[in-house]
Formats: structure tokens, C-alpha cells, sequence
């Protein structure tokens, strides 16, 4: 569901519409927890950072000053919010889970950087999920810098402007940073359909 104009949902926030909230909350909160995920050891807690997060939003819409967008003023509150978070847990996490929790890294969304050209058959529909894998595994390994800006630029669709308004970067930095994290996402994700054309 397109939600509408800024203005719009602003004035309704302010309102206590709680259908409107519920709109926002739908529409973001998945790509919120994408991104949390990167800053946090376990999915549980990038949870409760999105938690967290919509209540900080709740208590303070009413300064919402739209220098820019809602959704990205959002982001911005989730990421300084997980960073808060990560770096408590850096200091009482055990060296065991700070590379993520039981499940592995973060999953990513289907559709979400799929090797080109369509799945047709169960083979190619298990090598879709298998290449998933890899580029969520590549993005776990990168440093946090980088794989912020992949995750908002490249699945979450912000704008590069967007992007450096949320993570506080000048242009030119965002630039490397993406540069780098895509360079790093596409060498194993060649790497691991190189592996699977000497395995044919």
C-alpha cells in the first residue's frame, strides 16, 4: 500500500491515528529491521532497536520539522539507535555471538539482487535462495559503514542523498563507501557462480 504524502501522515501521526501508524509500521518496519540487523549480534535485539525506534518516533513527530523526508528521518532514528545498541553490546556480548545468532546472517528479501534473468525451474529457483545466501553472507562480513549504505541504498532504495542525511556522510564518502561494499558483494557473488559452473 503507497502511503500518502508526508504532510499527510505527519498530520495524522500528530493526531494519534492509530490506522495511519499501523500503515507506517507495515510499510517500514521490515526494511528498519534490515538494517538494525547490521548494527546488532542477534535478530532479537535488532527487534527490539525497530521497538525502540517507533517509540522514539511516536514521542517526538510533534518536532518533526520535514527538512527532509519522514521515512528518512526515521531511518536516521534507527540507525543512531542501533548504534547505541550495538556498541552496549560490544562491551557484554560474548566473542561467540558477535558474528550473529544461531540462524546465520540476516536473510535477505527475494528479489533482492538475484543474478539476472528469471528462475524458472526448481534447480534455478534453489540457486536464487543459494545466491541469496551468499550476498547476505557478504554483507555480514563487511564492516558496518559499508554495509549501511548498501543496505539503504541498494535494498532499501534511498537516494544517495538520502543515505548520507541518515548516516551523517558527506557525498564523497557515501560514494567509496558503496563503491567498495558493491565491489566486495559482486567479487563473492562471482565467486560463488563460478563454483557452481565447475560443479555443472
Amino acid at each position: 500500500m503507497a502511503l500518502p504524502p508526508d504532510d499527510v501522515v505527519v498530520a495524522a501521526l500528530r493526531a494519534g491515528d492509530e490506522a495511519m501508524f499501523a500503515a507506517v509500521l507495515d510499510a517500514w518496519s521490515p526494511g528498519m529491521l534490515r538494517v538494525a540487523r547490521g548494527y546488532v549480534s542477534t535478530s532479537e535485539s535488532a527487534e527490539e532497536v525497530v521497538q525502540d525506534t517507533w517509540l522514539a518516533v511516536v514521542g517526538a513527530v510533534d518536532d518533526f520539522e520535514g527538512r527532509c523526508s519522514l521515512r528518512t528521518w526515521i531511518y536516521r532514528i534507527v540507525v543512531n539507535t542501533a548504534v547505541k545498541r550495538g556498541v552496549r553490546e560490544s562491551r557484554s556480548v560474548p566473542w561467540s555471538a558477535a558474528f550473529g545468532d544461531a540462524g546465520g546472517p540476516p536473510e535477505m528479501p527475494s528479489g533482492v539482487w538475484d543474478s539476472p534473468g528469471r528462475w524458472p525451474t526448481p534447480e534455478g529457483e534453489a540457486l536464487a535462495a543459494e545466491a541469496r545466501i551468499t550476498i547476505a553472507a557478504a554483507l555480514a562480513d563487511l564492516p558496518a559503514r559499508q554495509r549501511s549504505v548498501i543496505m539503504l541504498r541498494d535494498v532499501e532504495g534511498f537516494t544517495s542523498e538520502e543515505v548520507c542525511e541518515i548516516l551523517d556522510l558527506t557525498p564523497a564518502n557515501q560514494r567509496v563507501l558503496l563503491h567498495r561494499a558493491r565491489t566486495t558483494v559482486r567479487g563473492r557473488l562471482a565467486g560463488y557462480f563460478a563454483t557452481v559452473k565447475r560443479t555443472e
